[in-house]
């Protein structure tokens, strides 16, 4: 298979610990962008993007509505607005209704994806405690992605993880471990 474009992650209930876990397995000179979607509070500002940075020692950010993607960013929703990839490989952010009671909502930005990247984007769905992702993950598939499912006897909470395999075969089933490992393999490293 082809390395993909970009990588699109969503998460919720125990999402930022295996973010740290998968992301933190990533090679320093890894280039893809990173979209990642965690439910978050919609009442209070979210310190995510902060403390993704901190731990990882790498550029990541709080999208921004038509910023475009760049190589090597990772991208982190924020609070109350859904996040989407246009078809000119920039950023949207809406308020439209919650999906799933998210907002942000995984579904959206993977079903954008999708959309926007056709089979040059990866879909992956972690831990969570509701059915938000397999639907998005099910388009990634439809359009030729390829698809990740974080082993559901292994997450935290396996509802999310468990959803999307009732939805779909994904190309792969694995634990944290192993996503960050086949993530890490997708770029050709410096030598």
């Amino acid at each position: 298979m082809t390395t993909p474009h970009a990588i699109v992650i969503g998460a919720s209930a125990g999402g930022v610990a295996a973010l740290f876990e998968v992301l933190g397995q990533l090679p320093m000179a890894f280039n893809l962008p990173i979209l990642c979607v965690l439910h978050l509070p919609q009442d209070r500002p979210s310190h995510l993007a902060t403390v993704l940075q901190q731990r990882l020692g790498r550029p990541v950010h709080e999208a921004r509505d038509k910023e475009r993607i760049m190589l090597g960013m990772i991208y982190v929703a924020g609070p109350g607005y859904h996040l989407s990839v246009e078809r000119d490989l920039s950023l949207s952010l809406s308020q439209e209704e919650p999906v799933h009671f998210s907002r942000p909502a995984i579904d959206f930005l993977f079903e954008s994806a999708a959309d926007a990247y056709g089979a040059n984007v990866m879909g992956i769905v972690l831990t969570g405690a509701n059915q938000d992702g397999a639907k998005g993950l099910a388009s990634i598939k439809q359009q030729g992605g390829r698809t990740v499912v974080q082993d559901p006897h292994e997450a935290q909470v396996g509802l999310m993880p468990q959803a999307a395999l009732a939805l779909h075969a994904p190309d792969h089933i694995l634990s944290l471990s192993g996503i960050g490992q086949l993530l890490a393999t997708l770029e050709p490293r410096a030598c």
